[in-house]
């Protein structure tokens, strides 16, 4: 028999993962609520979960696409319909 263990993930990278998915979900929020209020707080915690996660993880770095995205998409509706940006 050879069988591998599994690797676990640690709980740095678990805390990365949470910190990913809270990133996502304030991007997608900053583009219908004050983008200028969340994205830069959104991006921030998408970089720190780079940051605490190992390398390939594809997550953190999906956070951070994310957040930039939504940023520019939230500046682009908020200035079209007239609302304010902050």
């Amino acid at each position: 028999m050879s069988a591998q263990p599994t690797p676990t993930a640690g709980p740095a990278e678990l805390v990365a993962g949470f910190l990913a998915v809270i990133s996502i979900a304030g991007s997608i929020l900053a583009i219908v609520w004050d983008p200028l209020r969340i994205s830069p707080f959104a991006i921030l915690l998408a970089l720190i979960s780079v940051g605490m996660s190992p390398r390939g993880t594809r997550l953190p770095v999906l956070a951070v696409v994310v957040g930039t995205i939504c940023f520019f998409a939230g500046l682009t509706v908020a200035a079209t319909t007239g609302n304010a940006l902050y």
